[in-house]
């Protein structure tokens, strides 16, 4: 055998292996400095920027090697940001993979329909997996911090539950559950029955609101709406307890009384007609279609029956007796 083909078995001999070594690597478990570890790459990464973030993190990849992989697979360029989990038994494979697909971990905040901003604030202040921008901030500043300055944020965000990586801005998840309520009222809006009296969609959130509040019954939600708009249409009162209560904000005991219910507030639907100045709360899909397509009633009351649905009159008459029955207790 010549010299130049013994050099030329050895250099094939020596790729082989190398290769082989190289596999091997690339397919054998990371030694983690835990079962189970969070390692979060910062945006904008270069690549060995992103292997000194995993070895801090407790996943330790060589830098030389895993530059190597990440150019034969063509994703020196195409890792992702974010927070990611690694398990025992990720390989240096499967640790480029989970980057390039951008495979982060996802966590969640839910908000409740018919919470009220308030509510809504403090469960977002309470999410230990955000980054808390706006703590500290009053809701005007916080509105003008995700671009609706001067906006009162009651009803304005939509409840839903809302996945997020580790580390995001709460601002991102206000303004996620903004754009959101505003594409569900808009299309609400589109859908709406002929003649309702309402003059702007925001005025028919503020009813969504009402009927939030007053029944979590799925099938009552249209009767509640007509009555309320029945009553809008005569120009009576509307003598909603959720809205009384809303205006009342801390001085809510619990219980509401007569003395409440005499107390002038802007959302005192007892001593104010019309709809009160904003929404009372966060009102869902639900609520927004039977704000806008109302039952084909003529009730222009209604009172709890004491089971979680109502009873509801054409008249006063009707009403009262219906009240006699179930808030006094007497039988007609």
């Amino acid at each position: 055998m010549s010299v130049y083909k013994r050099i030329l078995l050895l250099l094939i001999v020596a790729a082989l292996a190398t290769g082989g070594a190289f596999y091997y690597w690339a397919m054998t478990p990371v030694r983690l400095a835990q079962p189970t570890l969070d390692v979060t790459i910062k945006p904008y990464s270069p690549l060995r920027s992103v292997v000194a973030q995993l070895n801090e993190g407790g996943v330790p990849v060589n830098v030389t090697l895993f530059d190597v992989l990440a150019r034969l697979k063509r994703a020196s360029t195409k890792l992702k940001s974010g927070n990611y989990e690694f398990q025992t038994g990720v390989t240096p494979l499967g640790v480029l993979s989970k980057l390039t697909r951008g495979d982060v971990n996802q966590y969640a905040v839910t908000i409740i329909d018919g919470w009220t901003f308030k509510r809504m604030r403090a469960e977002i202040d309470s999410n230990p997996a955000l980054r808390h921008d706006t703590a500290g901030l009053s809701d005007a500043e916080l509105m003008d911090k995700i671009g609706h300055p001067g906006q009162a944020p009651e009803g304005m965000f939509f409840p839903d539950t809302y996945l997020f990586p580790k580390g995001t801005s709460d601002i991102d998840v206000f303004q996620r559950a903004y754009r959101l309520m505003e594409r569900r009222l808009a299309d609400a809006w589109a859908t709406r029955a002929p003649g309702l009296p309402y003059d702007t969609p925001y005025q028919a959130l503020i009813m969504a609101s009402l009927i939030e509040k007053e029944t979590g019954k799925a099938a009552e939600r249209a009767l509640v709406s007509a009555v309320f708009v029945n009553r809008l249409r005569k120009h009576m009162l509307l003598q909603t307890d959720p809205s009384v209560i809303y205006g009342l904000g801390d001085q809510y005991t619990g219980r509401l009384r007569k003395r409440d219910l005499l107390a002038d507030t802007p959302y005192n639907t007892y001593t104010r007609p019309g709809l009160p100045p904003t929404p009372i709360s966060l009102p869902g899909a639900a609520s927004l279609a039977a704000a806008l397509n109302p039952a084909k009633s003529g009730a222009l009351y209604f009172v709890a029956r004491g089971d979680g649905t109502s009873i509801f009159s054409d008249d006063l008459q009707d009403h009262n007796r219906a009240v006699d029955k179930y808030v006094r207790g007497q039988q007609p």
